[in-house]
């Protein structure tokens, strides 16, 4: 396995973009965390806080994929540092009106500033692309970046909790920036490996990738599989606080990652010969089902052992997404479609955790673990739905490829690792 990975490291400039690449990914949920943790302990206020931090979150959702369409029309090393440069500007606006007791409608308009943060991980994974396009290799990338987008979200909010609560409050938010700009300095200057701009069709050029209907369904598949994470966020910490240790939060988010990226890389290290849309069918249902046991659990105890088995269908799952998106999207609009995947699997998270803990309010644990039933159940029938539309359009892609005259990759269908 470990050699699978080295070979995706062979190519000039790949361990240089792609550790820039970390450094500049990990402030998005170094930020959401670093917002919710400063403005409660600030204003003493959480209704407060989770709506700040939220409208970052839903902010950097549209936004992310509207910096994206631009990245494709004229490039990372153009676009990168004015949307990181805005950004930053908007979250340091943030630290100050949080500090000085500002007006409550300040919080939030710099918080949908601070989303325009680029999507760092559709950045990466769109050089990589460039780079291994039509090999096994660039499934091996995208199972090792959905592993590193399952650690990012792992350290990322416990290292914000851990600054903004041992240090000062807005020592999170603030390490989310200086990150941002290192990271994004470092990984903007490396030309080799960036994508070139590919020339746009006269017609319709303009309008969104999200308009086609692989990229849209594709996208809510995500969003409604992104809330089976958002409600383990919510139902691990109520489990915990109820067992009288928050931190025990910690570590079921931890084995649900775990799970995850274990399954990520082992996939990535293989090649299997199953074509896109039935991989796609059986990640997802795989998904869908590994949500029933939690209906049995009701403590901190039962919650580990189920989110491990859960977390072993989700990196494949993102990893088949992104495949799809890869082969059917034209080059000159992936990074958008990338960046609304990812944008879809965060709002997920984000609708995932909020509804949950709703639900749990209302109606008991049962009901709030029963929302991962409900959203994995959707994410399959959408799948069940999309499956006919998505045969068709690779079909069409390696047809097109065909006539003119494209050397087709090697078991295209299974290039597409189910894991990680």
């Amino acid at each position: 396995m470990a050699h699978a990975y080295r070979e995706i490291f062979s190519a000039p400039g790949t361990k240089a973009f792609s550790s820039a690449g970390l450094v500049a990914r990990l402030p998005l949920p170094l930020t959401h965390m670093g917002i919710l943790t400063m403005l409660s302990e600030t204003t003493g206020e959480y209704a407060l806080a989770g709506l700040v931090a939220g409208t970052f979150t839903f902010s950097m959702a549209f936004l992310g994929p509207q910096v994206s369409k631009a990245v494709d029309r004229r490039g990372q090393s153009r676009v990168l540092p004015v949307a990181t440069g805005v950004s930053v500007l908007g979250l340091a606006g943030l630290l100050l009106c949080a500090t000085v007791d500002a007006p409550r409608w300040t919080l939030f308009l710099l918080a949908l500033l601070s989303g325009l943060m680029p999507s760092m991980s559709a950045m990466v994974r769109a050089r990589w692309t460039e780079i291994y396009r039509g090999t096994p290799r660039l499934n091996t990338a995208y199972s090792m970046e959905s592993v590193v987008d399952e650690l990012t979200y792992v350290v990322g909010p416990a290292l914000a909790v851990v600054l903004s609560t041992a240090l000062f409050p807005q020592a999170a938010p603030m390490a989310a920036g200086l990150l941002l700009v290192v990271g994004v300095a470092l990984f903007v200057p490396q030309k080799s490996t960036e994508p070139p701009v590919r020339p746009r069709a006269g017609a319709g050029g303009g309008s969104s990738v999200i308009l086609s209907p692989p990229v849209l369904v594709l996208a809510l598949v995500l969003l409604c599989g992104g809330a089976i994470p958002g409600m383990v966020d919510t139902m691990g910490l109520a489990f915990a606080e109820r067992a009288g240790d928050k931190s025990l939060a910690g570590l079921v988010f931890a084995v649900y990652a775990i799970g995850s990226g274990l399954s990520g890389l082992l996939f990535g290290a293989r090649h299997v010969s199953v074509p896109l849309p039935r991989l796609l069918l059986i990640g997802v249902g795989g998904t869908a089902l590994t949500t029933l046991p939690f209906l049995l659990v009701d403590g901190v105890a039962g919650m580990v052992a189920v989110v491990f088995l859960a977390g072993v269908f989700f990196a494949p799952t993102m990893v088949v997404v992104m495949s799809i998106v890869e082969r059917v999207t034209p080059e000159r609009h992936l990074t958008e479609a990338m960046t609304w995947m990812i944008a879809g699997l965060q709002s997920g998270v984000a609708l995932g955790a909020a509804v949950t803990g709703v639900v749990h309010d209302h109606l008991g644990a049962t009901a709030g673990v029963s929302v991962a039933v409900v959203t994995g159940a959707l994410a399959l029938t959408l799948a069940l739905c999309a499956l006919p539309m998505l045969r068709a359009r690779l079909a069409r892609t390696e047809a097109g490829e065909a006539a003119a005259g494209v050397p087709e990759p090697k078991a295209p269908a299974v290039d597409v690792c189910c894991g990680g």
